[in-house]
């Protein structure tokens, strides 16, 4: 007689990105189908099951627990142990669990919260978006388990509703009941909400109010055909959009915003026709392009691309995307054109996300405004990326890709705090093995930057549940964030800023490749200036070794900079220098050549960003920059291809460094039987065969495995992939950032990464 098989319960820990991600629906849906008992809830960070049924049963549901996760889920599954059978029959999702009050102090009792980032509207959602007979036709928040906002609508973990800033959208009898049934893909998608109880558009233009949310939406579209400057509230923040293709509109909208000449990024409807006709696209870039966090990419411009010639003046390279919300999608298609959508904020500064404070602030550049009624819990800046050397490399963390989530190679030795640096600032948190890095915040200069640092500061530790005990910054004491760091309370060590560049760069590979160890490296850090170790202006260096335990082997000619920090947005001033230090001359107020020549407020430098500055004023390119990084972009744009050049000319100085002497530069940069293009061309390769040069002499007295190359020197394409091929032809392996960016907004992942190696 056979008989049926005895029932046992299991209880499991699934850690991982499941929350926010439609998990505990799965987890109900999977187990109710297997006819098992118990419940599934939300812990603090992770997701706690038990069930109850035959043994076969809960073989086969641990099993597909991983392997039929939703999309975006990313479990972690420890094997079940053995606990009591449930007290009631069936399968129920409880609340949550919600003790996110209690601070971790102690890495060995750490959270494993993790935050899921905003994503664009899921292809189901879509068809619904667009179906005139479903409830949800044109509604801009539609959402469901597997799309809409996260990371700017969460105020508390774990992730239930009633924690975001949807709290304040209490859900109507339809869409209650979709949240209630198991069998609907809204079943308890947390941002739920439809025309009759969710957020709602509102249009304004001077006196008018338009509260109706079609009305609304027609009334920007209108706006925007008619060519004015609307700025439009969207998932992390305001975006000040116009007609891309109406010269008037972007001009207009250049001179409002002091903003003469860094390009916009411009918004395609996801019909593709006028995108490809506005630049070049591949397979990668569409699907990147297409992805969930819905980047802006930085990509090659067509010739005739139908866009204004003030969409991106002076440089090959336009930012362009694809719809990154319901709201977007249905703009983009009403207005039935490429729109510009660049940051709704003032230059530098965080996008702002507030409806009275876009008012004041963006009172003398928009004509009208689209706002909506659901809060921002913080900022969160469109993603950028670019292709480079193969790849898409990160230019800028942002909504959809941040919080970025790392797992350390080993534990932190108590919970840190990491405040990056001055220019695009990003923070980072670390404890135990697990580092959470910030969406980019921006430029540190004015009082709301400073505001915003200090709130996501806050949020991460409220949201991680973590305090930290430690916090690291960079060695320039004038950095806003090092002056925070001192200020904190909180014990605070100092990280010189190139080596917290080496370091992100091999934290990241050793994260991605676990077969790279963090042994071996020569690291190139060239970018525009950061405090070195020597207390000079370093920019241009190589450094030999691991995270904690870097040697500087390779370097340029230092050159003084008159004025110091003045220089980066005035690259006359770069030129000036290089020409007043080989006895030639530039034409410059008399004040300034007298202060460079009694050595006042003139910071000695090996920057190659300064260098690159210091060629395009030469060239006659850029002498006054209104955006960092213009002069150097400018230069990129205009230089040919496939020009030979030699490298520099090395010597080893005192202290065994290989310093490159960049004076034969200035007389290839005034050669006239070359056209500009040429000069600007031969400028990049001669730098990549220096730096292979270096590479190569470094090798023969110490042998390394990797060559990396980081700093916002490698965001240049052409630099970039002369430099990436050479190296490869000789021999070494290539390693250049990827999910973090080459440049400053990755320093404070490297702050954590340098110090977790230095006692190793």
């Amino acid at each position: 007689m056979n008989r049926a098989p005895q029932n046992v319960c299991r209880r499991w820990h699934i850690h991982g990105q499941v929350q926010g991600v439609g998990f505990r629906p799965f987890v109900y849906r999977l187990a109710t189908g297997l006819g098992l008992s118990g419940h599934v809830r939300n812990r603090s960070g992770w997701v706690e099951v038990i069930a109850a049924g035959p043994e076969p049963q809960l073989t086969q549901f641990e099993q597909r627990l991983i392997a039929e996760a939703p999309p975006l889920a990313r479990p972690q599954l420890a094997p079940g142990t053995l606990c009591a059978m449930p007290g009631e029959p069936g399968f129920r999702i409880l609340d949550s669990d919600a003790d996110t009050d209690n601070y971790t102090d102690n890495y060995t009792d750490a959270t494993d919260i993790q935050v899921p980032a905003d994503r664009h509207c899921c292809p189901e959602c879509l068809h619904e978006l667009e179906d005139p007979t479903d409830r949800r036709y044109h509604y801009p928040f539609i959402n469901c388990t597997q799309c809409g906002p996260r990371y700017t609508v969460i105020e508390a973990m774990p992730y239930d509703r009633q924690r975001t800033t949807m709290t304040a959208f209490p859900l109507c009898s339809a869409c209650q009941a979709e949240y209630d049934s198991a069998d609907d893909r809204r079943f308890h998608a947390e941002p739920l909400a439809c025309p009759a109880c969710g957020p709602q558009l509102q249009f304004e233009s001077g006196d008018r109010r338009i509260g109706n949310t079609p009305d609304a939406l027609s009334a920007t579209v209108d706006a925007l055909r008619a060519g004015k400057v609307v700025a439009v509230k969207g998932v992390g923040g305001y975006h000040l959009m116009a007609d891309a293709k109406n010269e008037a509109a972007v001009q207009r909208l250049r001179q409002r915003k002091q903003r003469p000449d860094k390009p916009f990024a411009v918004l395609f409807a996801d019909d593709l026709k006028a995108l490809e006709q506005a630049v070049i696209v591949d397979t990668t870039t569409l699907n990147a392009l297409r992805d969930p966090a819905r980047p802006i990419l930085l990509l090659p411009r067509r010739p005739h691309n139908g866009l204004a010639g003030a969409v991106a003046p002076g440089v090959k390279d336009i930012g362009v995307m694809l719809p990154g919300s319901p709201l977007q999608a249905l703009l983009s298609r009403a207005f039935g054109g490429p729109l510009i959508a660049t940051s709704g904020n003032l230059s530098g500064e965080p996008v702002l996300t507030d409806r009275q404070e876009a008012r004041e602030r963006l009172s003398g550049i928009a004509d009208a405004y689209l706002h909506h009624n659901r809060p921002i819990a913080r900022p969160a800046d469109d993603p950028v990326l670019r292709p480079v050397a193969g790849q898409l490399r990160a230019i800028r963390l942002g909504r959809g890709t941040a919080p970025v989530e790392w797992t350390l190679p080993h534990p932190v030795g108590e919970p840190v705090l990491a405040v990056g640096g001055h220019m695009k600032n990003t923070i980072a948190l670390a404890w135990g093995r697990r580092l959470v890095l910030s969406p980019h915040i921006g430029d540190l200069e004015s009082p709301r930057a400073r505001a915003v640092f200090a709130q996501v500061i806050t949020d991460l530790q409220r949201l991680y549940s973590v305090r930290p005990s430690r916090v690291l910054c960079d060695a320039n004491p004038d950095y806003a964030s090092s002056r925070w760091a001192r200020d904190s309370g909180l014990p605070c060590q100092t990280i010189f800023h190139h080596h917290a560049h080496a370091s992100a760069l091999v934290g990241e590979q050793v994260a991605m490749h676990t077969a790279m160890d963090e042994t071996g490296w020569l690291i190139f850090t060239w970018d525009g200036a950061g405090l070195g170790t020597d207390a000079t202006l370093w920019g241009g260096e190589a450094l030999l070794g691991k995270p904690g335990h870097w040697r500087r082997v390779a370097s340029m000619r230092p050159f003084r900079l008159p004025g110091g920090e003045r220089a980066a947005r005035q690259p006359w001033r770069s030129a000036a220098a290089l020409q007043w230090d080989t006895g030639g001359d530039w034409d410059a107020p008399s004040l300034v050549r007298e202060a460079w020549a009694k050595d006042i407020n003139c910071p000695a430098t090996t920057s190659v960003g300064r260098l690159f500055d210091g060629a395009a004023a030469l060239l006659g390119l850029c002498h006054a920059a209104s955006y960092e990084g213009q002069a150097p972009m400018q230069l990129e744009a205009l230089a040919a291809r496939d020009i030979a050049a030699e490298p520099l000319p090395l010597h080893q100085d005192d202290e065994g460094i290989w310093r490159a002497d960049w004076q034969p530069l200035l007389s290839r940069l005034s050669d006239d039987s070359l056209s500009t293009a040429e000069r600007a061309g031969a400028f990049h390769t001669c730098l990549a065969e220096t730096l292979v040069q270096q590479a190569l002499h470094v090798q023969k007295n110490t042998p390394f495995v990797h060559v990396g190359l980081t700093g916002g020197v490698f965001q240049n394409r052409l630099l970039t992939e002369i430099c990436h091929a050479r190296l490869m032809a000789e021999g070494f392996n290539v390693a250049l950032p990827r999910q973090l960016p080459a440049n400053d907004g990755a320093l404070a992942f490297g702050q954590i990464m340098e110090i977790l190696y230095q006692h190793a």
